[in-house]
């Protein structure tokens, strides 16, 4: 390994610092891993496949001066605002390794009296309750890995504008999002500030490295940034196809919950266009199923070998 870096932001726009990250990950040097560490405030952030409109008050959040963010990686909705710290592991695909990386933060957690379990894929808990949240995507040659550490989130706040699915609260055996989730601060004395050294000396703890620090402002000042600012902040990649979607099936299961609205052509019965809204973690194989059963027959389902489809072609087919 060449080298560890870290980068910090301290701008809280949620669209400069994805797009900051998206460049890190996209130029991202072999043998390389960095950390990066950034907060956003008051948005609602959905995964890549979401429909907004299922998973918040599109119009309280709007009309309350929120900003609706859209991340290129897969899972569920959440809340982002001063009293959470949000991370992103990037690296190459030789040193990507997400257990590691969570360690990570287990590691700095230490620092505070705190044990940190994982859970499952992708979630960090604490005392039994959820704190982080992970997700993941996959580049040609560089990996992401990002969450969420909720510090002193405002859990009225995240109530507010989250749209929680009952079926999943019901999995879980809850009666709501707050009290699935727990403030690292109820449980120590943690701030969204004091939490970066530890991270930091962790970091350099788990890969045996000092690491380079790289800065924010000069990465975020680049044309390629400022025009991904543009897109993903856009009208069209925030809510675009989402606007008239109507769900006509709905399943649940063991990756995810998924909606689905198609339109069938009854001259040629075929699917002219379908929709897929899912907090599946694994993005690329819901577009290759909306891909597979635009133009297909609406009669008999096509074949894959892959979980995700056949559920799904099950859900449309039955």
């Amino acid at each position: 390994m060449k080298a560890t870096r870290i980068i910090i932001s301290r701008q809280h726009n949620p669209y400069l610092n994805l797009a900051v990250e998206t460049y890190l990950t996209d130029h991202q040097e072999e043998g390389v891993v960095t950390m990066y560490l950034w907060k956003n405030q008051h948005t609602v952030v959905i995964g890549l496949n979401q429909n907004p409109f299922l998973e918040c008050d599109v119009k309280r959040l709007n009309e309350e001066g929120g900003f609706l963010m859209r991340r290129r990686t897969g899972g569920g909705a959440v809340y982002h605002d001063l009293g959470n710290l949000n991370f992103s592991f990037i690296a190459d695909k030789h040193y990507y390794d997400v257990r590691k990386q969570q360690s990570v933060i287990q590691e700095a957690l230490k620092s505070f009296g705190l044990e940190a379990e994982i859970s499952g894929r992708n979630d960090l808990l604490c005392q039994g309750r959820k704190f982080s949240g992970n997700a993941f995507f996959n580049g040609t040659t560089n990996n992401l890995h990002h969450g969420t550490i909720l510090i002193k989130t405002d859990s009225e706040m995240m109530q507010r504008y989250l749209t929680v699915n009952k079926a999943k609260l019901q999995k879980h055996g809850v009666k709501s999002v707050a009290s699935r989730v727990v403030n690292l601060s109820e449980l120590a004395d943690i701030t969204s500030e004091n939490i970066v050294e530890p991270l930091i000396h962790s970091f350099e703890k788990i890969y045996g490295t000092k690491t380079e620090t790289v800065d924010f402002e000069t990465i975020a000042s680049l044309d390629e940034v400022k025009e991904t600012v543009d897109r993903i902040s856009s009208h069209d990649y925030l809510y675009g196809k989402w606007e008239h979607f109507r769900a006509i099936k709905k399943g649940q299961f063991s990756w995810g919950n998924v909606e689905i609205g198609f339109v069938v052509d009854s001259a040629t019965n075929t699917i002219r266009d379908i929709t897929i809204a899912s907090d599946s973690l694994d993005t690329d194989i819901i577009l290759e199923t909306e891909l597979q059963l635009r133009g297909h027959s609406s009669i008999t389902p096509p074949f894959s070998d892959n979980i995700i489809s056949n559920d799904i072609f099950h859900l449309i087919y039955e």
